[in-house]
C-alpha cells in the first residue's frame, strides 16, 4: 500500500492586519470601499478597473489588448478635476453612477451605445473637451486598464497594497496631512513599520484566506498630487518624497498565487522562510 505524506502548510508568522480594500472600476475616478473581496490566482480585484476614459485621438483602439501608458487615459494626475466625482459600478458590472456631493447625475449603462454615448457627453462636459473631442469609454473584455498593464499580463493583473504607517511618516516628513485613498491602493494595511513593505519584496504572505507574491514597489505619480475629496492639486507628493526620502516609491504591487477571500480586519502573516528583518527607511 503506497502512502502519501501529509501536505503542510506554509508556516507563517503575523506583521499587520488589513485596514481597508478598495476596487477602482473606471480608471482615475473614485474608489469603491469593500468588505470582502473574492479572488482568482493571477487575477486583480474584481471590477477593478475594468473601464477607462480614452483620450480623443489617442492610441486606445477598441478591442485592443495592448497595455497602454497612463497618460492614454483622463486620470487624476492630468485631470484633478474628476477626483470631484463619485462613481461606482453597479453589480451588474456595466451600469456607472455618478454623483456629485451626493446628489445623483448620471447613470447610464456602458453595455449600450446610448449609454456609452451618455456617459461620454457627460465626461467631456466635465473635462471642458471641445466639441467632438470627447473621450471614448474604454473597455476590453479580460484587460485592465492599470498603470502597470503596459508590462504585461502579470503587471495589469497586480494587487497594489499600501501601508499606512508609510503614509503617516510622509506625512510628518512634508507637514501635509495626506489620506491614503490619494495612492489608490487595492488593500491597505497597518502595524507594520513605516516602509517596511519595501523590505517584503519576493516574499509570500498570506492575507485571510489568500496568498500573495510581493512583486515590486510601487513609484508614484502626479495623481498622489490631488486631494481626493476636494479634487484640489495642493500637495506635490512625488516631488517632496524625492527631496525628504531621496525616491518616490511607496507601497507595492502583489500577485496573487492562490484563490481565496480577502476581509477588512484580516491578519497579513508571512512565510517563515523569508528573511523579513525591516531595516531602516530614511
Amino acid at each position: 500500500m503506497i502512502t502519501q505524506a501529509p501536505s503542510h502548510a506554509p508556516v507563517t508568522r503575523a506583521i499587520a492586519r488589513v485596514t481597508g480594500l478598495y476596487r477602482y472600476p473606471v480608471k482615475g475616478l473614485s474608489p469603491e470601499r469593500l468588505e470582502i473581496v473574492d479572488l482568482e490566482a493571477d487575477r486583480g480585484f474584481p471590477l477593478d478597473r475594468i473601464y477607462a476614459l480614452a483620450r480623443h485621438g489617442g492610441l486606445f483602439e477598441p478591442g485592443s489588448t495592448q497595455g497602454l501608458p497612463k497618460y492614454e487615459f483622463h486620470m487624476l494626475a492630468k485631470d484633478a478635476r474628476l477626483a470631484a466625482l463619485q462613481t461606482a459600478i453597479a453589480a451588474d458590472g456595466e451600469t456607472l453612477v455618478v454623483a456629485v456631493r451626493g446628489h445623483e447625475v448620471l447613470r447610464s449603462n456602458l453595455s449600450t451605445a446610448a449609454g456609452r454615448a451618455a456617459a461620454q457627453s457627460f465626461f467631456a462636459r466635465v473635462l471642458d473637451c471641445a466639441p467632438g473631442r470627447e473621450p471614448l469609454i474604454a473597455r476590453v473584455p479580460g484587460r485592465r486598464f492599470t498603470d502597470a498593464a503596459p508590462a504585461g499580463d502579470l503587471g495589469m493583473n497586480a494587487v497594489s497594497l499600501i501601508n499606512i504607517a508609510s503614509v503617516r511618516d510622509v506625512s510628518e516628513r512634508i507637514g501635509i496631512d495626506l489620506d491614503p485613498l490619494r495612492f489608490r491602493a487595492n488593500i491597505y494595511v497597518d502595524d507594520l513599520a513605516a516602509f517596511a513593505e519595501q523590505d517584503l519584496i519576493g516574499a509570500r504572505l498570506q492575507i485571510g484566506e489568500t496568498r500573495f507574491e510581493v512583486l515590486s514597489p510601487t513609484p508614484r505619480c502626479a495623481a498622489t498630487e490631488v486631494d481626493p475629496t476636494t479634487g484640489r492639486r495642493n500637495a506635490r507628493v512625488p516631488k517632496l518624497m524625492m527631496q525628504h526620502y531621496g525616491h518616490s516609491v511607496l507601497g507595492v504591487y502583489l500577485r496573487v498565487a492562490s484563490a481565496g477571500r480577502l476581509r477588512t480586519a484580516d491578519a497579513v502573516s508571512i512565510d517563515d522562510d523569508h528573511s523579513y528583518a525591516p531595516g531602516p527607511h530614511a
